[in-house]
């Protein structure tokens, strides 16, 4: 399972699997601030875990959206989203990462920002709860878009990043599944749960700039080193999502989902995969889903409870 987050530029849609906003309004010296946020394509979802899976991105959403309507910018609200979600074990991230063939956690992420199209990258990190703060540091601190393995490591430790012990990044679930995995050995394609993909963010502020963010911990059981996919930049929305999806799909047999928005505000969400935990908020709704055809609406003005509508 392989999982993206996509900024870009405008859409058409089609019959897979998603959800999107489309808006007919014009770029001004003010939008409507919005962000989009995803947990990772996934298999089938547990009732038990479907409620916590949707705790954990209406929370990252919403933690990203207060940033955008307090008058931050789209960095800020994709970097806190992601690291709110890197901090839930739940989802394939900093705390909740999955194991190496040697039980090891390595972590990847990147941030870019749409103004100038700068990027900062780092992969095969350890012992860093917020992978994504490494990100952004080496976007504006270096000269360099990409630190890996110990250079990354020491660059953190320059900046001032703390340290974690590996043992708290472990979660037993985790350990459970690579154990899982190892005994079984199973093809990637017939166990939709071994590889739950990339967790996300793509945001446009106010002031009509876009940024992205991603942080994974890449997939169970996979080779020491072993780096991920890089972040991509589309076309539209929709058409971006689908030309990734069905270029994964066909090249390597992947499954796997994107989120993305354009300058005048307009999002989608797609995916291939089983299910996709997401969740967006503009204009004071909140919207969130895990499978195909479902969303739930909440307005976050006047906290009503979330209703479901197809």
């Amino acid at each position: 399972m392989t999982d993206m987050a996509c900024s870009s530029r405008s859409g058409h849609s089609d019959h897979r699997s998603y959800s999107s906003s489309r808006s007919s309004q014009c770029v001004t010296d003010f939008v409507q601030p919005v962000i989009v946020v995803h947990g990772g394509g996934a298999g089938s979802i547990s009732k038990e875990r479907s409620e916590r899976v949707r705790h954990g991105v209406t929370k990252a959403a919403l933690m990203g959206y207060n940033i955008l309507k307090e008058g931050g910018n789209a960095l800020d609200a994709v970097e806190g989203a992601v690291m709110a979600l890197e901090d839930d074990p739940e989802f394939n991230a900093g705390n909740g990462s999955v194991l190496n063939e040697d039980g090891q956690i390595e972590m990847d992420a990147s941030i870019m920002d749409g103004r100038n199209l700068s990027s900062g990258a780092v992969s095969s990190l350890r012992g860093i709860a917020n992978p994504i703060k490494v990100a952004r540091l080496v976007m504006e601190k270096t000269n360099h878009s990409f630190l890996t393995d110990r250079g990354a490591a020491c660059f953190a430790k320059n900046m001032g990043i703390p340290t974690t012990p590996v043992e708290k990044l472990i979660t037993e679930r985790n350990v459970k599944r690579l154990k899982k995995e190892k005994v079984e050995k199973t093809n990637f394609l017939m166990d939709m749960d071994k590889n739950t993909g990339t967790v996300g963010a793509v945001a446009l502020d106010r002031n009509g700039n876009l940024a992205y963010a991603t942080s994974t911990g890449g997939t169970i059981n996979k080779m020491v080193g072993r780096v991920g996919d890089s972040p991509c930049v589309g076309k539209n929305p929709q058409e971006a999502a689908d030309a990734a999806l069905c270029y994964m799909k066909t090249r390597v047999k992947g499954l796997g989902g994107v989120i993305v928005i354009d300058r005048t505000g307009e999002w989608a969400a797609r995916w291939t995969s089983v299910s996709m935990p997401w969740a967006s908020a503009k204009e004071d709704k909140l919207q969130f889903g895990i499978v195909p055809g479902m969303v739930h609406i909440t307005d976050i003005s006047k906290n009503k409870n979330p209703n479901p509508c197809i």
